[in-house]
């Protein structure tokens, strides 16, 4: 099995420097449920006043209609990028009615026993719109609805060709230095990803925030949970169980073989998915008893982005481009780091603490050694997950490493201090403090339990009596952050012009409908 090697007193080759960093952008993805004031899922459309869903650039819906979702515009600094993501919450805090408010935790709040009153994200009678909506109903029949419930922050990133033009020229092996730019970025990006799904369980340990869930979100399903308090079960010592078993899940995937050892064997492997009939969703049908459709199709995927992943390869598509198309045309251009829970301290769901960590962390992925990542060590790093995930808070959590059994503790901290290394790199390029003093909180985190989300997250839900009183809390707090967050004109009147244009593109596509639903689908299909 292929293993990462010993780590060097530095992964930082003695000729980069800051400079070479110049030119980093960084871009944020929150996902938060609208609740109502009884503290249920919000039965509510989307509130026309933000615009429409399908066409607006920051400020749309993920699977459910309640999921809000919110996306920066990538940004030089993680100031800016926080920044505009306070804008859009202050946006959209302005135009939620009847008291309903943003539900501050990745695990959902409070959901019915009907999963029918978890309604689908809704896109208007365009044939893109009702085939978005199409594919989430595939996902409820697939997964169930329930799973389309919980919240997360994804930080998307991209390094300055510059570096990746340096790091090509040092290069020894031949085979290397004849790539093009963009297929020398492309590997450099997948040896990032193979590193960071390595060390998912440092990210789950650190940034995990959701050790516990609403009684309610099992409804129905066999689970290993205890109660902590009424109304609200846990584990002990887990830290993001939405990373979990209980989380996304996809037993069809496991048996996809998708590799991230290069971009031509990823991307026939997702093509592979999204063109393979899946036994178990053909004998789902593909259509109801009045033939109305109700998965786009039986296959593994239903497209590409129903493939789950801890990290995905990205490039911005162009007009009528599918994501792989995009990555086969113009190479990774940034990556995603979908493995980060909502912070329910902070309004916003993430703050400048974890970003630095992040980007720390995503550079030590990017410039440490990566052999290639095949099954049995996949096999390996999903036992380590499942332990953190389970149990990261145990003093006596192990992982595997390579060969050898070691305690949690021991290969985090080897890790982290390499981390701070690039911390101290990027606060040279960034002029500040800001990464080493984030890498500085995650050492806490490690050696004083208490300080991690996790057992906050516990402390304060047994304080408050429960899950739904705790997010209750918090998000109440949170209202006067957006209310107190101060907007200009200008970013007042950006909005406004968003939401008013993105109707009128929805309208626009709805009136171009040149053929039916049916033929529609049936060409896809």
């Amino acid at each position: 099995m292929n293993q990462p090697s010993a780590l060097s007193s530095s992964v930082i080759p003695t000729w980069v420097d800051a400079s070479q960093l110049a030119g980093m952008l960084r871009g944020i993805e929150r996902e938060s449920l609208r609740m109502q004031s009884n503290g249920f899922l919000s039965q509510k459309n989307h509130p026309i006043a933000l615009g429409s869903a399908l066409t607006h650039p920051h400020i749309t819906t993920d699977y459910s209609e309640a999921l809000m979702e919110f996306i920066t515009t990538p940004h030089s600094t993680i100031a800016a990028a926080l920044d505009e993501l306070r804008d859009i919450h202050h946006v959209v805090h302005q135009h939620l009615q009847d008291g309903e408010k943003l539900w501050p935790l990745s695990m959902p709040c409070m959901l019915d026993d009907h999963e029918e009153n978890i309604r689908l994200a809704q896109y208007g009678t365009s044939n893109i719109g009702r085939f978005k909506t199409l594919y989430r109903h595939g996902l409820g029949v697939r997964y169930g609805r329930r799973m389309q419930t919980i919240s997360g922050v994804h930080y998307n990133l991209s390094f300055p060709d510059q570096l990746f033009e340096d790091l090509q020229q040092h290069e020894t092996n031949a085979e290397l230095k004849q790539l093009s730019l963009q297929d020398y970025r492309s590997h450099r990006y997948f040896g990032l990803i193979r590193n960071f799904i390595r060390l998912t369980p440092l990210v789950m340990y650190l940034l995990g925030a959701s050790p516990s869930v609403c009684r309610c979100f099992l409804t129905g399903r066999e689970h290993h949970l205890q109660a902590l308090i009424k109304g609200t079960l846990y584990l002990p010592e887990a830290t993001a169980l939405r990373m979990g078993r209980l989380g996304y899940q996809n037993s069809a995937q496991k048996q996809l073989g998708i590799h991230y050892n290069d971009l031509h064997d990823y991307l026939e492997g997702l093509q592979k998915a999204v063109h393979t009939p899946y036994p178990q969703f053909t004998a789902l049908g593909l259509d109801d008893e009045q033939g109305e459709p109700i998965q786009i199709n039986d296959h593994v995927l239903q497209i590409e982005n129903e493939y789950y992943s801890l990290i995905r390869p990205k490039q911005v598509p162009e007009q009528g481009e599918t994501p792989s198309q995009a990555l086969k045309n113009r190479g990774v251009g940034y990556v995603e780091l979908r493995a980060v829970d909502v912070n329910p301290y902070r309004a916003i769901g993430i703050d400048e603490t974890a970003a630095g960590f992040l980007e720390s962390l995503a550079l030590y992925c990017l410039l440490n050694d990566s052999p290639e990542l095949w099954a049995d060590e996949q096999d390996q790093i999903d036992l380590n997950q499942t332990e953190i995930v389970n149990r990261g808070r145990a003093a006596d959590a192990k992982i595997k490493d390579g060969p050898i059994e070691v305690p949690f503790q021991d290969w985090a901290q080897r890790h982290l201090g390499q981390i701070q290394a690039c911390a101290i790199l990027l606060d040279q390029m960034d002029r500040t403090s800001l990464y080493q003093d984030a890498v500085q909180v995650m050492q806490h985190r490690l050696y004083q339990v208490e300080n991690t989300l996790s057992e906050q997250v516990i402390n304060d839900t047994l304080q408050h009596g429960g899950t739904w009183n705790f997010g209750s809390i918090m998000a109440q707090q949170h209202v006067q952050d957006y209310e107190q967050h101060q907007i200009s004109l200008e970013r007042k009147q950006y909005f406004e012009h968003l939401a008013q244009t993105s109707l009128q593109k929805q309208s626009q596509l709805e009136q171009d409908n040149h053929m039916s639903f049916a033929e529609y689908l049936a060409q896809y299909r």
